[in-house]
């Protein structure tokens, strides 16, 4: 049976049109509700390294992204040559995928809900990401934390970067409209800490190297 048009609708978005606009435009005086930050996209990229030019490597990571994202990968190339990594202008160097609509709001809820909470010792999400421009980018060292990828020991971790990009105005506005979201924001965090915890390039909390 078809599904219905209340059906297509994800529930996340439904908390955005449901709960975030109201609250976040109250907080922030706005006067027109498209002056209400949204989503607009989320790039998730991987670079493969030494798997970018195994053709088996390369299509067993882009199943394995198009399992977590719902949607199949692009290859990206490199835009330079670098001889000091045998790198050649024009060599796939990762994948990425952007994601819009529903299939965005269900891997953001997923993120939230499923792989961020299995990540070991998980304490918050880095609060100062933000690039400048209302956007957000989060780094996870294992893709493993997903339940479609299954767990080897000793086997190799493939990591990912996932950029939240919003439409709005400061980071400030950005950073509420994810938390009301859901988005577990580590409270009173600052950058060193992180940089500490040798995490400098993953931006989750964590005590731990990886899962056990």
């Amino acid at each position: 049976m078809a599904a219905t048009a209340a059906q297509k609708v994800h529930r996340l978005k439904t908390v955005y049109d449901t709960k975030v606009i109201p609250v976040i435009t109250e907080e922030f005086g706005y006067t027109n509700v498209h002056q209400v930050p949204k989503l607009e996209k989320i790039v998730v990229n991987c670079g493969l390294g030494v798997d970018a030019g195994n053709n088996k490597g390369l299509e067993a990571a882009m199943k394995d992204l198009a399992s977590i994202t719902g949607q199949y990968p692009v290859k990206t190339k490199a835009k330079n040559s670098v001889a000091s990594f045998k790198i050649r202008e024009g060599n796939t160097i990762g994948i990425a995928v952007t994601l819009r609509g529903r299939v965005m709001f269900n891997f953001l809820d997923r993120l939230i809900n499923l792989g961020l909470p299995r990540t070991m010792d998980f304490l918050g999400v880095n609060p100062n990401s933000f690039d400048g421009h209302g956007n957000y980018t989060i780094g996870l060292r294992d893709q493993g934390v997903f339940p479609e990828i299954p767990y080897e020991v000793g086997g190799k971790k493939n990591g990912m970067d996932v950029t939240i990009v919003t439409t709005a105005k400061t980071d400030n506005e950005a950073q509420r409209l994810l938390a009301l979201l859901g988005m577990p924001f580590a409270e009173n965090i600052k950058s060193d800490q992180f940089k500490k915890k040798r995490l400098k390039r993953h931006h989750f909390m964590s005590k731990g190297r990886g899962r056990k």
